[in-house]
């Protein structure tokens, strides 16, 4: 069958593979039998978003779970963050999320947490591959009973509220929350009214087709002008499954995820609970947010883009903060994924404890101008294997040494190279990516 797994789970268009029906009960099926210790009596967990087709993907993923003698209980419509914590904390062997996060309707996916609560990682899902394309197994084609559904929404706010301290107030505090009309509808809003702030949703009223239309955290526009006209003190927007969160300050500017972790690190080191002195961030996030968290005596730790590689790399570290640009935090003393919500209340608390305002803590980040590139290419070969481009990529690297930075990489999904320059004067970097784009068009175009 091919690559199922991308960098976050099984995504595609909703009816069509891989998300067809055969394949998705039959992955039910693989993921069980991919579980420690056999299949038998394995209990595990689904939640989903406000997408339309949820409900049918969780059917068959829960007729192809119960093939093989284990059981899949539903929490429904519920934050990808809030399946990782209840897995781990209820004794699930595993815990699966349908959603597409970010994506139109159209879109769904899968992505399956451990026993633990952390993401699979690469390893078990070419496992649960392997199993699914062995052909000497079939997951029976008869339907099965309606899946048994659970409310845990009570044990995920009060996980959550442990983010904040008891006694840490903010005062009147009137806040805008935009919630993509995706899975947090059900828990943001009642969240931060029990903690005592006026709130005012967005994007609030799912249809089961208007996830992130025009709103959360990709579309934060509507939100920065209702924060700004109505003189709300921030507004947070989430994306259409709640692992991630972008903030609005008063003025309505938008602050990103390099913004939060800068103000979150340097809380945490304040506090005494930055494990490591250091932080992971992906290879796109900001050389502004590397200077800013070295002047405090900082280290940044790298890695690929995808919130699953910051995980493996945190936890290989034993590291307490991580994240993307894109507003993906993780904090690991609550929990080994993105979760926006956490997130929130972790800036909150940041601003309850420093007496700062959101664009204050923001102007700290003080980032460089960025110029991306795409040049089409036609073979994917080693760069360093091609004399005038390895030359080309060496001489922009010595002219932005310690003030600057070069990322090329091919893409992922498309015959693209992509160019990334960073540094202090934006023309001038953008004269040197497009040295390297003509000789890779020379070379490989």
């Amino acid at each position: 069958m091919g690559r199922l797994f991308g960098t976050d789970g099984i995504r595609g268009k909703a009816g069509h593979t891989p998300l067809d029906s055969p394949t998705v009960r039959r992955l039910g099926a693989a993921l069980v039998r991919a579980l420690p210790g056999g299949p038998g009596g394995k209990r595990l967990l689904v939640g989903r978003d406000t997408r339309e087709s949820g409900e049918w993907l969780e059917r068959d993923l829960a007729d192809g779970v119960r093939s093989q003698g284990a059981s899949l209980a539903s929490a429904g419509i519920i934050p990808t963050p809030a399946i990782a914590f209840l897995t781990r904390e209820n004794g699930f062997d595993a815990g699966i999320v349908i959603s597409a996060s970010h994506n139109p309707f159209e879109d769904n996916g899968i992505k399956v947490f451990s026993g633990a609560g952390e993401k699979f990682t690469e390893r078990v899902e070419d496992e649960v591959e392997a199993i699914i394309d062995d052909a000497s197994w079939a997951v029976p084609p008869t339907p099965g009973p309606p899946v048994d559904q659970v409310d845990c929404t009570d044990d995920y706010i009060a996980h959550l509220r442990q983010v904040i301290d008891d006694g840490v107030t903010l005062g009147p505090l009137k806040i805008a929350v935009d919630c993509a009309n995706g899975a947090t509808v059900s828990i943001a809003p009642r969240l931060f009214a029990d903690l005592g702030f006026e709130v005012t949703c967005v994007a609030c009223e799912p249809n089961g087709r208007n996830i992130n239309l025009d709103c959360g955290s990709t579309h934060p526009e509507r939100l920065a002008a209702i924060v700004k006209q109505d003189g709300f003190r921030l507004g947070v927007a989430f994306d259409g499954d709640g692992d991630r969160a972008i903030f609005v300050d008063a003025a309505g500017r938008v602050v990103d995820g390099d913004a939060v972790m800068l103000m979150c690190a340097r809380q945490l080191q304040a506090d005494g609970r930055l494990r490591g002195n250091a932080i992971v961030a992906t290879v796109m996030s900001n050389i502004g947010l590397e200077l800013a968290l070295k002047s405090h005596g900082i280290d940044l730790v790298r890695c690929p883009v995808g919130d699953k590689y910051v995980m493996e790399e945190m936890l290989r570290r034993n590291l307490a903060l991580g994240g993307e640009q894109s507003g993906h935090i993780i904090l690991s003393e609550h929990l080994y994924t993105g979760d926006g919500l956490a997130t929130a209340l972790a800036v909150l608390r940041t601003m309850a404890q420093t007496g700062r305002e959101l664009d204050d803590l923001a102007s700290d980040l003080v980032t460089y101008p960025q110029v991306l590139l795409n040049v089409r290419v036609r073979e994917r070969k080693d760069l360093s294997e091609v004399p005038a481009v390895a030359a080309a990529i060496a001489a922009v690297e010595q002219r932005l040494a310690g003030r600057g930075r070069l990322l090329v990489r091919y893409s992922g999904t498309e015959p693209l190279l992509r160019v990334m320059l960073e540094g202090r004067d934006q023309d001038e970097i953008r004269r040197w990516g497009e040295e390297i784009v003509a000789v890779v068009r020379s070379e490989l175009g």
